[in-house]
Formats: C-alpha cells, structure tokens, sequence
C-alpha cells in the first residue's frame, strides 16, 4: 500500500463509517479496483483507522457524555450482543466474508431494507423524549441488530439504526444513538484486532497508519454534520438507492 492509496481508503472510512452505506463495504471494494494486494496489515489498517472516526464522534458528543452515566450503561447493554457474537466469531468473518461479493451482495439487500424503513419512519414519533431514557431492553436488542454488521457490507451504521427505529425511536434519536454506540463498539474491534495481529509494523506501515487516522478524523468529522441534515431532510430512502446502484455495478466488475 502507497501513501496515496492510504489516503483514498482514510478518505472512504470518514465519509462513510456514519453513513448506512458500509465503510468496510466500500474499502475492500476500493481496495480491489486499486488492486491493494490483501495482505495482514490492510485488513489491519482498514480497521485501525476507524479510531479517527470515531475520535470525531467522542469529540462531537463530549456534552452528552458528560452529562450522565445513564447513556453509558444503556450503550453498555447494546455492546454486549456485539462483543459476545464478535469474540466467537472474530477468526471466521476476517477469514471467509472479506471479500466483494458477499460485499456487493449485502449493499444491495441492505438498500433495500433502507428503503423500506424510510417508508416506516414517515410519520414514526419517538416513544421517549430524550435518548437517555431509552429502556435497557429496547438498548439490547438494538445492539443485538447491530450484530448483522459484522457481515462486511451489512454497515453497523445501517444495523444500529434500524435497530434503533423498531425499537421506537425516531429517525434523528437512531442516527444519535448510532453514533454514540459506534465508541465502545469501534474502539472495542480495533482493539481485539490489534491484540490478535502478530505482524511488527515497518516504520513505513506505522507512518501509514498515523496518516489515516487524521485522515479520517478530518472527513467523519465533515460527514457527520452533513449526514444528520440529510437524515432530518430526506430521510434514508437516498442511501438505500446508492447501496444498490454501487452494489449492481460492483457486481458487474468484480472478478
């Protein structure tokens, strides 16, 4: 991997790790077409840089995790789904589902659950008024949902908020919700991946690393306050388009 090419992937991680339209999805297709050679270290990299996404979320949201421990323990019970079906499958999904067919597969489909739920959410209110008093149940199963995202191109963005609409909150509480679930769940996976890495870096491979990590901090920072206008405007029915229209065409190239 070249400096240009981390910098495109860290680029695609930003703009995309927030959206319901699969980060992971779109870098092991980006990836591909570049003709990346898929080795250790880029499927490191590729979950590595996610902490820069994520750094922009804590930093967005410092207010609202300060303002209580009851949004903790309510994402604590969303996580434990996630970290129990993730510790158990870990080996299986780096091993068999990598790759841009079951990618380009799940695009599609998830576009097409988007759009049915855009559908659902039209008139859907909010069964609680602030995010913090979401109940621990509704909180687990959200997390349960958010399982489905392991299957890269599923999207944990598009997991959680679905999760988070059919467990009556409405569309802006989902995407909040998403984003705040994103921290232990990201840091937690980036964390496990780099445990269970026995590769040592090169000095180039850890410069690579540091650069995607701005990178993406720079453009999820961007996304995010664009995403939240689009979702309160547009609802979500637009990316399930796009999820089909580049999971067609990734169809169509890929070998």
């Amino acid at each position: 991997m070249n400096i240009i090419q981390s910098i495109v992937l860290s680029i695609i991680e930003g703009l995309t790790e927030f959206l319901p339209v699969s980060s992971t999805g779109h870098m092991i297709l980006a990836s591909s077409i570049m003709k990346i050679q898929d080795d250790a270290f880029v499927k490191t990299f590729e979950i590595s840089i996610q902490l820069g996404a994520i750094l922009a979320i804590v930093l967005l949201y410092a207010k609202r995790f300060w303002q209580g421990i009851s949004i903790y323990l309510k994402l604590g019970m969303a996580f434990i789904p996630t970290a129990i079906v993730g510790f158990l499958a870990y080996d299986f999904i780096k091993a068999y589902l990598f790759n841009s067919t079951i990618v380009a597969v799940s695009l599609i489909f998830g576009g097409i659950v988007l759009i049915l739920i855009d559908k659902k959410i039209v008139d859907q209110q909010s069964k609680t008024d602030v995010l913090e008093s979401i109940t621990y149940k509704n909180a687990f199963f959200i997390g349960l949902i958010q399982c489905f995202s392991m299957i890269p191109g599923v999207s944990r963005a598009a997991a959680t908020i679905i999760g988070g609409i059919f467990n009556g909150l409405d569309k802006k509480q989902a995407t909040e919700f998403s984003f705040l679930l994103a921290v232990p769940t990201m840091f937690a996976a980036t964390g496990y991946d780099l445990f269970k890495t026995s590769i040592d870096f090169s000095k180039h491979e850890i410069f690579l690393l540091g650069l995607g990590l701005i990178v993406a901090f720079i453009t999820a920072w961007i996304a995010v306050k664009i995403f939240l206008k689009i979702v309160e405007n547009y609802g979500f029915k637009h990316f399930g388009y796009y999820r089909i229209i580049i999971g067609i065409i990734f169809l169509g190239v890929i070998k």
